[in-house]
């Protein structure tokens, strides 16, 4: 299962924490580290068990489970630019005089409106999630969703893909596997996506590539590297220096 499967099949609770537990593991749902339950693990001079020590990669690597959700992408939060600003500064500690000097805008009344808006915005929240949940126990015909990668620069009707769609789509394009070479380009934009989300997967996570040495894995799966690359980027699951020189997997 793909990090992005894991981050959006966790519980609130796994998503509060930042990571969830396997039979053998603790599994960050930020980035995927995993470090195994029964070992020790250094940091600085001190030695924690596997929990704890995951505790500290999450403070460590993306400062706070709430600061990497504050700053995933609006169409995955849907925050305004303004709220998210707003949910900043509170996290902070500060209180709304505070607030209202350093955003510049209103009065203290000003402020409190906006914390009333955000604290409806979670009553509606929760009130849809609950019907979900429910939903969940009688909607016997609801297929099931490939998640998006949350660095995808637009969810849209080409996201809508079943993993049975998904399957397919990998069967006829990459009739060999994930490490198999590309028979054609697809033509259409959902199979696309499948099929670039499966390249990403000749690529390390925590590594940058130059730019002949992304090529290189590229040719060993379609001739046409340059396109994939392209692609890449464009869908949002690779990322690069502005001068193309350096390239990584986007998380």
């Amino acid at each position: 299962m793909e990090i992005s499967d894991l981050f959006w099949n966790a519980s609130l609770a796994e998503l509060k924490h930042g990571y969830m537990q396997e039979k053998e593991a603790y599994v960050c749902l930020l980035c995927g580290e995993k470090v195994e339950k029964g070992i020790i693990y250094p940091h600085g001079d001190i030695f924690y068990e596997a929990e704890r020590y995951m505790r500290i990669h999450i403070e460590q690597t993306h400062q706070s489970v709430f600061h990497y959700l504050l700053g995933m992408d609006k169409k995955f939060t849907g925050l305004t630019d303004h709220q998210a600003q707003l949910l900043a500064l509170f996290y902070q500690g500060k209180n709304d005089k505070e607030v209202q000097t350093e955003m510049g805008i209103g009065s203290t009344s000003t402020i409190r409106h906006h914390r009333f808006a955000l604290k409806e915005k979670e009553r509606q929240a929760k009130t849809f999630l609950a019907m979900m949940e429910l939903l969940k126990e009688k909607d016997q015909y609801a297929p099931a969703f490939v998640a998006p990668h949350k660095t995808a620069k637009l969810v849209d009707d080409r996201y809508a893909i079943t993993a049975e769609e998904q399957a397919q789509i990998l069967q006829k394009f990459l009739p060999d596997g994930g490490t198999g070479r590309l028979t054609t380009f697809p033509p259409k934009e959902k199979q696309r996506l499948v099929v670039l989300r499966e390249m990403t997967k000749h690529l390390e996570s925590k590594r940058n590539y130059s730019e002949k040495e992304l090529n290189q894995i590229l040719m060993t799966i379609y001739d046409d590297y340059v396109m994939i690359r392209r692609y890449l980027i464009e869908y949002g699951l690779i990322d690069r220096t502005a001068d193309g020189s350096q390239y990584w997997l986007k998380k």
